[in-house]
């Protein structure tokens, strides 16, 4: 399917889960690895504020994409954001969802407009 670009300049997304190997198979506990670099993936969680509604996000990202100075409830960016859209039959039934992947989780600030209001 296709991977749909998600514009994030305007919107707030503060870390809500601490990043933490994205696992492949929870039986084996074999961790999810990059099917191009090898390189294995974190999974970390978000809440995306933009235009006056949120949503709580898990995003994968690869674990060199992983920065310091990280703080649960703190800012963060997710350069190269994307959406795509996913669809399987598990157990006989249908699941359907939305995976996020980017670049990189890194220490971000609030957007302009935000910082300035109550003052």
């Amino acid at each position: 399917m296709r991977s749909i670009r998600v514009e994030t300049s305007t919107a707030t997304i503060l870390l809500t889960e601490t990043p933490e190997p994205k696992v492949r198979d929870r039986q084996t506990g074999e961790i999810a690895k990059d099917a191009v670099s090898g390189e294995a993936l974190m999974k970390v969680g978000v809440v995306y504020i933009d235009e006056g509604e949120s949503s709580l996000i898990h995003v994968t990202v690869p674990e060199s994409g992983v920065t310091d100075g990280l703080a649960l409830g703190a800012p963060v960016s997710l350069p190269g954001l994307v959406a795509r859209p996913w669809e399987s039959v598990f157990n006989g039934q249908q699941r359907h969802g939305i995976a996020y992947r980017a670049a990189a989780v890194t220490a971000g600030a609030f957007p302009g407009a935000v910082v300035g209001a109550g003052a």
